[in-house]
């Protein structure tokens, strides 16, 4: 164990001189952070305290959250270009030489770094006593509860990054989005969203001329009024992080689990959009989502020559949403978020399937929906609530209740849960065949193209109507396709396919056939290049090959070593697992805090006409 720790082959860890230079750079950040922390709260320097203010004056918010404010979205959006544009690298090229060879992992890391900076900004700034809600840290000393969230969802996300890297020297690289650690870094800056909106509440509370029912009432300035909804179009994107490999179509699990996700992205951030910004407010924030998602992917695909990517719209379940608060039941907001979620998770998933049948690589088959349906509408549902219960403190409504509200919470997170453990069930046919005839086509030279001719044995292995039947020619370089070829086969007789268009079987291109048809989920390889630093012996294109079906993750994933102990590998991720679980709990009990007797504002007898969402019921 010790000596895969310390190894520095390219399909393990980064190499230590990298290691030791990330780690004294880090060292010098954190020493640099900590003396400027210190000077400002000792009064030795008075430059912070001039920014914050001077930003607090034109954005018409506290000091403590203006510049955190300011830092947290440039933050987040670098770490989403970075995210993008990794994802992309892995896809279109392979694996890292290390983690310093990778032009994507400077944006990941300064963007998670900024977060983890604003949150301890918020932390660092005020000298008095940041709202009734603060945390104290000393007896003179409070923080706001959103900055002391965002810094703590930085951190846990800083935390995936070096955990990483020793993730992957005990059990090697594995290239695949929903990696542990990899869920750490992208989930901490997910989750960092709901810290930066109880953060940006907080401040509009503690304004003079706010009122005593809350932040709400006020009349903001177009441009604060621009970014209030941006940071809901932000929370639609970073509910959306985990669905990434199916934007890409390169999914190393289930179909099934992108109608969940989709779904429950939808419901949370439409619902809470809705309760605390107004008509028309879901509308307008997945549309600023699509702007925002749309440049990334624009700037990583045809700029950067990177694989293309698509990404929900959620104007489907945006407008379901809306029409649904015209009615009175609004006005009691998580009976809303709940109906809303059902209608989220039905009508609003039938018109997002319209979009990812018109551009994904993967539409959803009929057959499909049964179990689709039963993994989203009560994710939906209970998300839709867990949006209101967010849109309700974000407006200065009282919560049900401590135990009404962490109940919905744990039933939200269990049935998450129960949704991605069906998901991951999945059946490997070891004891069935695909035989694969290669014809050679016209190839440019140094370059090698074929045809595909397959048989699948026995032939009803594959249904009419399978989730994918595709050949996926992946990690071929950049410069070449992009790195990455899907070709969806086409069905010349029972159990008999062929190929639509030439298929690379040369160089660093991996080439096998994926088969998706209900549970069952399975690969032939086609094509690997021999690879010494896992090791791996290369899998040769032959002209007539018959081979087993195999577990997929063994293919795509073939950096990943077999001979660690499963066990290993189960506790590692039932950690991580634990650690997100203290997050989401963190987050909760901050809003929980925000939203206390003693720390809410008082509602009035009769709300405001117009700006003002519903009462509570």
């Amino acid at each position: 164990m010790g000596s895969a720790i310390l190894a520095e082959a390219p399909a393990r860890g980064a190499g230590l001189n990298q290691v030791v230079g990330l780690t004294i750079a880090a060292a010098v950040i954190v020493a640099v952070m900590l003396w400027t922390g210190y000077a400002h709260r000792t009064h030795r320097i008075s430059w912070l305290n001039r920014i914050a203010e001077w930003l607090g004056d034109k954005f018409n918010r506290p000091a403590w959250v203006a510049l955190p404010v300011l830092v947290f979205t440039t933050s987040i959006i670098c770490a989403l270009f970075g995210f993008i544009w990794d994802v992309s690298w892995h896809i279109g090229n392979g694996r890292d030489p290390g983690p310093l060879a990778n032009p994507a992992h400077y944006f990941i890391v300064i963007g998670l770094f900024g977060i983890f900076l604003a949150g301890m900004t918020a932390v660092v700034v005020p000298f008095d006593r940041p709202g009734p809600a603060a945390v104290r840290i000393t007896d003179s000393w409070y923080a706001p509860v959103g900055g002391v969230l965002m810094a703590g969802c930085g951190l846990y996300a800083l935390t995936g990054f070096p955990l990483d890297d020793i993730w992957h020297r005990i059990f090697g690289q594995d290239v695949t989005l929903w990696g542990p650690t990899h869920l750490m870094m992208i989930g901490g800056a997910g989750f960092s969203l709901y810290a930066a909106l109880m953060l940006e509440y907080e401040g509009g509370r503690a304004m003079p001329e706010t009122p005593a029912e809350g932040s709400y009432v006020q009349r903001e300035r177009p441009f604060i009024q621009f970014l209030r909804y941006l940071s809901f179009g932000g929370l639609f994107i970073g509910m959306s992080v985990w669905q990434i490999e199916f934007d890409f179509g390169v999914p190393q699990f289930r179909l099934v689990f992108q109608p969940m996700l989709i779904a429950a992205a939808a419901a949370v951030a439409a619902v809470a959009a809705r309760i605390t910004m107004g008509p028309g407010a879901a509308i307008i924030a997945a549309l600023l989502a699509i702007a925002l998602r749309g440049a990334v992917a624009v700037l990583v695909g045809p700029i950067l020559g990177a694989p293309i990517n698509w990404f929900p719209l959620y104007l489907g379940p945006a407008v379901v949403v809306e029409l649904l608060a015209l009615a009175p039941i609004f006005r009691r907001p998580l009976l809303f978020g709940a109906v809303a979620g059902l209608a989220v998770g039905t009508i609003g998933l039938w018109l997002e399937s319209l979009w990812i049948g018109a551009v994904y690589h993967y539409p959803w088959p009929v057959s499909m929906w049964g179990e689709a349906l039963a993994m989203a509408v009560p994710a939906a549902v209970l998300t839709g609530m867990c949006g209101a219960m967010l849109g309700m403190v974000l407006t200065g409504q009282r919560l049900p209740g401590r135990v009404p509200s962490i109940t919905i919470v744990a039933l939200t997170v269990l049935v998450v849960g129960a949704g991605v453990a069906n998901g991951l069930h999945i059946r490997v046919p070891n004891q069935d065949t695909a035989t694969i005839t290669l014809t050679d086509l016209p190839s440019p030279p140094g370059k090698h193209m074929v045809s595909a001719d397959v048989r699948v044995n026995p032939p009803e292995l594959v249904s009419s109507h399978p989730d994918w039947l595709t050949i996926l020619s992946w990690q071929g370089r950049m410069s070449d396709h992009r790195g990455l070829m899907i070709d969806w086969l086409r069905q010349v007789g029972p159990g008999h396919y062929q190929s639509t268009q030439p298929v690379p079987v040369w160089g660093t291109w991996k080439t096998l056939l994926r088969v998706q048809d209900g549970r069952t989920m399975t690969a032939v390889p086609i094509w690997a290049p021999a690879d010494d630093a896992i090791p791996a012996p290369e899998i040769p294109a032959l002209a007539s090959s018959t081979r087993p079906f195999v577990l997929e993750v063994t293919i795509l994933q073939r950096e990943r070593d077999p001979n660690v102990p499963a066990w290993l590998f189960t506790t590692g991720g039932v950690i991580v697992l634990i650690f997100t679980l203290m997050v989401i709990a963190g987050l909760a009990w901050g809003a929980g805090r925000i939203n206390a007797r003693d720390t809410a504002p008082r509602r009035p007898q009769h709300t405001a006409a117009d700006p003002s969402p519903p009462q509570a019921t």
